[in-house]
């Protein structure tokens, strides 16, 4: 599944992964190839690619858009 993470300033992290997890307004959860679509707004905590080009960025919030295999992060730093 392909994921975009960005910041005002960058984009932070684009690439192909087998998951991620973020940190949701109520609780953490994890996002894997064919999830159902949704928009989340995220809080304080860390988002986590999962797969062989692993990343983590530690976050203050921002939201999060999944729809077609395609992961969409906003965040705030």
């Amino acid at each position: 599944m392909k994921v975009t993470i960005v910041s005002p300033e960058k984009t932070l992290f684009k690439g192909e992964v087998d998951g991620i997890k973020l940190p949701g307004a109520k609780g953490r959860f994890e996002v894997l190839k064919d999830h159902a679509p949704l928009i989340s707004t995220l809080t304080q905590g860390t988002v986590e690619c999962l797969g062989n080009t692993p990343y983590k960025v530690t976050i203050s919030g921002g939201f999060v858009e999944v729809a077609r295999n395609a992961v969409s992060v906003c965040v705030e730093m």
